[in-house]
């Protein structure tokens, strides 16, 4: 199915223009991304990029997890925010793209506070047992309502869920819905809109950006 243009281009062109710049890694990371992988258009984009980075550096986490690393872009900006003694864990399914951000995490100031695993989230998730104080959801969208509920017990008081793409490409407005991965996002979107545990807002940043936390008492 087509993509939807959801923003102006001269508004998104101007967004980018007036945000911080990436530093130099996550320039070359990106770069490297765009002319190299086949997926590329997976990337967090800058703007996306540095609002992660200035949400983690407000919440001044100790545990991040990101489910879906790709080639480590995101989790380096993720990674911006961390306590000196904090932990960042990515998990990425394709050994390709792990190998890749790897390479690209070898060469981050936070490399030995980058934890990343190779293999399915939903097992993996169970074994960390840590208290997320931010996580970010990047990853196979049939399974977004999965990912959710096995962080949401594990979320500190006051974390934050991100989940990325969750506008899917425009196609969660259409009528009637199509595709597998536009039925699961609009699912998942309705999940977390009708949870009582949970408040949240939608933000149309890029791809659109869920931002969840737990109701206080």
């Amino acid at each position: 199915m087509d993509m939807i243009e959801l923003i102006n281009p001269m508004a998104e062109n101007y967004a980018a223009k007036l945000t911080t710049n990436d530093d130099a890694l996550l320039q070359q990371v990106y770069q490297s991304t765009i002319n190299n992988h086949p997926h590329a258009h997976m990337i967090s984009g800058h703007v996306q990029g540095q609002f992660l980075a200035l949400i983690s550096s407000l919440l001044k986490p100790t545990y991040i997890l990101e489910i879906g690393t790709f080639t480590g872009y995101s989790a380096l900006c993720l990674a911006k925010g961390l306590q000196p003694n904090g932990e960042l864990h990515t998990i990425e399914l394709r050994e390709e793209d792990a190998q890749t951000a790897q390479e690209n995490f070898s060469q981050s100031a936070y490399s030995n506070q980058l934890f990343l695993h190779i293999g399915k989230a939903q097992n993996i998730i169970p074994t960390l047992q840590k208290k997320w104080d931010l996580v970010f959801i990047d990853a196979d969208k049939t399974s977004y309502i999965n990912y959710y509920e096995l962080v949401l017990p594990l979320l500190n008081k006051n974390g934050i869920i991100i989940a990325d793409n969750v506008l899917f490409h425009g196609q969660v407005l259409t009528e009637p819905l199509k595709g597998k991965n536009a039925i699961a996002i609009h699912n998942f979107n309705n999940h977390v809109n009708n949870d009582t545990r949970t408040e949240q807002v939608l933000l149309t940043i890029r791809d659109g950006l869920m931002m969840i936390k737990k109701k206080t008492a």
